[in-house]
């Protein structure tokens, strides 16, 4: 009957998987709660899509990585008028749309392998900056190609960064059992280096629940490196002040389950 039910799924264009277990999504969304590291957030970047609440931590940082070049580049602007230079690439565009001495831009993907319009993420660093073992920052929004590339940064690369700002994408499939597995991958392998200090939840693209765990489409988290923090503790006032919607959209609170250590499993 099971099959039948697929097969009938299928020739409508739908494929019928099972869900995720709840008690593994609490896991994950337990390791992934936004820690105070003793450190203020402040924003960097626009005042709607493309600014990102960041660690005030920025002192000795030189080059931030920015894949994914948008109609905006207020938060490199804003980087570079602290003194930090930054890479960007991006194949859809011809370059960032205001140019400064401070900004190197490259016509590539950045993937997990090098070829025709990609490169590696290694590739890009040691094109640059081969041998530069300073702190770097990471400011990526690559609409869902953020998992191939995370998984593709070495470790040592990956632990070089201080600060990350990331977009991650479809977050609702999270409550598929595949993607599940892919994804939580990926950030098991963040969180070896880095504590979630902030998540805002991209009220353009909504939110799926399922009983108590509601997961928002679109999220931007913010990482900071486990070297630079002393101690932790839960951090659970949401919006932050500094929070504005990504669009004019409804404004889209960060769902409790994120924060709310109660509805811990």
């Amino acid at each position: 009957m099971v099959d039948e039910i697929r097969s009938g799924l299928l020739s409508l264009g739908l494929y019928s998987v099972g869900r995720t277990p709840s008690s593994a999504l609490l896991q994950l969304i337990k390791k992934l709660r936004p820690q105070d590291c003793g450190i203020e957030l402040i924003r960097i970047g626009g005042t709607r899509d493309g600014g990102y609440l960041i660690p005030d931590d920025l002192e000795g940082i030189e080059y931030c990585f920015s894949p994914g070049v948008n109609t905006t580049s207020d938060f490199e602007e804003e980087l570079a008028n602290r003194g930090i230079r930054s890479l960007m690439a991006d194949y859809s565009v011809e370059g960032p749309p205001i140019r400064r001495r401070e900004f190197c831009f490259d016509k590539k993907f950045i993937g997990a392998s090098d070829r025709d319009c990609f490169m590696t993420f290694e590739t890009w660093k040691n094109k640059y900056i081969r041998d530069y073992t300073g702190d770097l920052i990471l400011q990526m929004d690559i609409e869902g190609s953020e998992y191939e590339v995370l998984f593709n940064i070495p470790d040592p690369l990956l632990n070089q960064f201080r600060v990350m700002a990331i977009e991650f994408h479809e977050l609702d499939r999270l409550f598929d059992p595949f993607t599940f597995s892919i994804y939580s991958a990926c950030f098991e392998k963040i969180l070896q280096y880095f504590h979630v200090v902030h998540l805002h939840p991209n009220n353009g693209w909504g939110a799926v629940k399922a009983g108590d765990i509601e997961i928002p489409k679109y999220m931007e988290f913010t990482f900071l490196n486990k070297r630079r923090v002393s101690s932790i503790r839960a951090q659970t006032t949401f919006p932050h002040k500094l929070d504005i919607d990504n669009t004019p959209k409804r404004t889209m609170l960060l769902p409790r389950c994120w924060y709310a250590t109660e509805l811990s499993h």
